[in-house]
């Protein structure tokens, strides 16, 4: 399992930034020194302080005592830093703090540093060397995002090129504001392979998203293989909005994005959507329909028409086995059961409904997830409800949610006119939708997540993080799912990360603008928003 992983982690590290074009990169390659914290998120505390660090030919990543994960992170680094700069940076193990040469990156893993938390880390930068400290190697990773931003934009090239490769003098210590910093992405109404979603993973690790909701199930098509319901999948996932061809994720294949996705510590969230946005199920087993008849399969974008036949007990044998399987192939902690927008179901049956899907999900363990809507009915202990409503979202809503709050229910933050990452920018952009509105990058930025819902009594205290859906009836290719996620997305991950204090849109925009360099050479097609000063050439 080992060995799997690492072939893993080297494979991925190959394929960052391979596609898109290989525009001219506006960053010199002379003395200049990036500023350190001038990455995204912003970090906690910054403390810069004497001459910076040279990472030269000669260099090792040095692993502080015989640690396989810190290993693991240190192979990461080594593959993204090897194509570009050249070097052969030699992943090695020593027994004691300060052995070995100088000029060297050294990542150390202590359960001293409790102040760290469980993702937090420490970078300390100077002529003799780099450290990377955390108590965890998650935290470990986050900080080698941190130090590749740190880096010219050209060390992600795949290609060599030319240095010097310094790292400005000084500590930084972080800690995320947030335990659930989130990205979605449909796969239902367009379908995307496993190394399409893989690349996107790799996009989101650089801005230290920990949570990967996949989108598995909607009334254009059903994606993963359950063994106890073939057609789901085979019939229910054979096409997508507009009929083309579709798709679906064998067991395999969804244990290979689980897998990859852990590789860049981030916790896969399946999506069942029910008790609507089930045509594609519905359309595959005619006894999931009231009327016994299957509906045809559905390539349209309107929403709230389906719903599974609550009265019938081969609803909830259906809901079990789909359950049952999924969770069975899911580490994380996480199920969510969507809930959402489920028009053409009454309100007695919704409850109904919600109580016995919540149960199957904690009778297989995992913890209950769900759009806000979940919250018109009774979320079970634990419970995670996600907001997705805007600025205008009714109080009567607002206040159901609040009380759920209030009563212990989690909620991860995901405004449509905020976070939506399928929302366009303006009304001249060509992809994405508009219902909620358009959505620039300061509108994505400029909102806090611990008082957004505060008119509406929502304590600060019960949101446990932020997410970006990426709604997919317009996205078809990776380069329209980085026009729409790039450079809102890394926005949205700030706010899950960085302390209420750092928030300000005019010192964000800086940074924000210094990071089209380094999209550029990861080759992702962003948008070059109006409102940033992007340096030529990127």
């Amino acid at each position: 399992m080992a060995g799997s992983l690492l072939l893993v982690l080297a494979a991925g590290a190959c394929t960052l930034g391979t596609a898109g074009s290989a525009a001219a990169r506006p960053e010199s390659h002379g003395t200049a020194v990036r500023p350190l914290g001038q990455v995204v998120p912003e970090p906690s505390q910054v403390h810069p302080a004497g001459a910076p660090f040279t990472l030269t030919p000669t260099a090792h990543i040095r692993i502080e005592g015989h640690n396989h994960d810190a290993r693991e992170v240190g192979t990461y680094l080594a593959g993204l830093l090897r194509p570009s700069t050249g070097y052969a940076l030699p992943v090695v193990e020593e027994s004691g703090h300060g052995t070995g040469g100088g000029h060297d990156i050294r990542l150390a893993l202590t359960a001293g540093s409790a102040s760290l938390g469980t993702e937090g880390y420490r970078l300390d930068s100077g002529p003799s060397g780099v450290t990377l400290t955390a108590r965890t190697s998650a935290g470990l990773f986050h900080g080698v995002q941190t130090l590749r931003q740190l880096l010219p934009a050209s060390v992600e090239e795949r290609t060599r090129q030319h240095g010097p490769w310094q790292v400005a003098g000084g500590t930084i210590t972080d800690v995320p504001r947030y335990a659930y910093r989130g990205a979605m992405l449909d796969v239902s109404r367009h379908f995307f392979t496993v190394p399409q979603v893989e690349k996107y993973i790799d996009q989101l690790a650089l801005y230290k998203i920990n949570e990967f909701h996949l989108h598995l199930s909607d009334d254009q098509g059903w994606r993963i293989a359950i063994n106890s319901w073939p057609r789901l999948a085979r019939y229910g996932g054979s096409t997508e909005v507009g009929g083309g061809q579709g798709g679906y994720y064998t067991k395999a294949q969804y244990a290979q994005i689980v897998s990859y996705a852990a590789s860049r510590h981030l916790e896969v969230v399946p999506e069942i959507d029910m008790p609507s946005h089930t045509n594609a199920a519905l359309a595959s087993y005619p006894e999931l329909n009231c009327d016994g008849v299957a509906p045809p399969l559905y390539t349209g974008t309107d929403v709230g028409f389906s719903s599974l036949c609550v009265p019938e007990d081969v609803t909830y044998t259906f809901i079990d086995d789909v359950i049952r399987e999924l969770a069975a192939i899911t580490p994380g902690r996480y199920l969510h059961i969507g809930g959402d927008e489920a028009h053409s179901t009454s309100q007695a049956d919704y409850v109904s409904f919600m109580n016995r899907a919540q149960a199957v999900v904690q009778k297989y363990g995992k913890t209950v997830m769900g759009w806000h809507q979940i919250t018109s009915a009774m979320p079970v202990k634990g419970a995670v409800a996600e907001y997705w409503g805007t600025d205008d979202t009714g109080a009567a809503e607002r206040a159901q949610v609040a009380a759920a709050a209030k009563n212990g229910t989690g909620l991860v933050l995901a405004p449509a006119d905020r976070s939506y990452l399928d929302m366009k920018y303006d009304e001249s952009t060509e992809l994405g939708q508009d219902w909620a509105g358009t959505v620039e990058v300061d509108r994505s930025y400029d909102w806090d997540p611990g008082t957004y819902l505060a008119g509406a009594g929502v304590p600060s205290s019960a949101v446990i993080g932020v997410e970006a859906p990426l709604w997919t009836e317009t996205i078809v290719t990776n380069d329209d799912i980085e026009a729409m996620a790039f450079p809102r997305l890394p926005g949205i991950a700030e706010l899950g990360w960085s302390p209420e204090s750092t928030h300000d849109w005019t010192t964000y925009k800086v940074r924000l603008a210094a990071q089209g360099p380094r999209m550029a050479a990861l080759g992702i097609d962003f948008y070059h928003s109006p409102l940033v000063d992007w340096p030529a050439g990127s």
